[in-house]
């Protein structure tokens, strides 16, 4: 794997902010709206959990399921355009709409680095708040890309740790999509002297991890 990593020195720390504005705390309200929907409030929570049941869903997940097969609907119809096979699932994880394509040849709906499966991901919430008036946080994955992309980042965000602590300084990231800083923000939360924050905007915002105290 590459390494997407490197020290920032002492006089390079100052300078965190070159990319864009002040610097912005992942606990901020701006990094939990990272991915520039017009529509939608994301807190990139993109943790995966259990699947929901069929009749025994908590109050709340009908409205979310439904949001799904919208999603769901939306998806079909793009991939019969394009003339693209692809198994699609509709669920409701950790609170959130989901909806999941597999098969065969989807890699043209990712994208370099997940870009295209990022503005798939708007266009259906796009949908959903056209056919109900309301904001949506779905979360849309293709070919198991998220699970996979996740893994990877996992690895770059304990290498980055491994580093701060070693040096003492901090360690600035290449520029992440919302739901990669927030996999590196995970990482980071849950480790004991080390703090991450995102600085800079779209699309050269980025994941600072520092030495910490905590």
């Amino acid at each position: 794997m590459t390494d997407t990593t490197k020290p920032v020195g002492s006089a390079n720390a100052t300078d965190l902010s070159d990319d864009g504005p002040e610097t912005v705390d992942v606990d901020d309200a701006a990094d939990l709206d990272d991915e520039t929907d017009p529509v939608a409030r994301d807190d990139d929570d993109e943790d995966v959990g259990d699947e929901d049941g069929d009749d025994d869903r908590p109050a709340g997940d009908d409205e979310l399921f439904r949001q799904s097969e919208i999603a769901a609907d939306y998806i079909e119809g793009l991939l019969d355009i394009l003339d693209v096979d692809g198994d699609i699932d509709e669920l409701v994880q950790n609170g959130r709409p989901m909806v999941e394509v597999v098969g065969g040849r989807l890699t043209n709906l990712i994208g370099h680095r997940g870009a295209t499966l990022e503005a798939l991901q708007e266009l259906s919430r796009l949908a959903i708040y056209r056919r109900t008036g309301e904001p949506s946080r779905l979360l849309l994955d293709v070919g198991g890309f998220r699970a996979a992309r996740r893994k990877e980042l996992i690895a770059v965000a304990k290498n980055a740790i491994e580093k701060v602590k070693r040096y003492g300084e901090p360690v600035r990231l290449e520029p992440m999509t919302a739901f990669e800083r927030k996999c590196i923000h995970d990482v980071i939360n849950a480790t004991a002297g080390v703090e991450s924050e995102s600085e800079g905007v779209e699309p050269s915002r980025r994941v600072v991890i520092r030495p910490s105290d905590k």
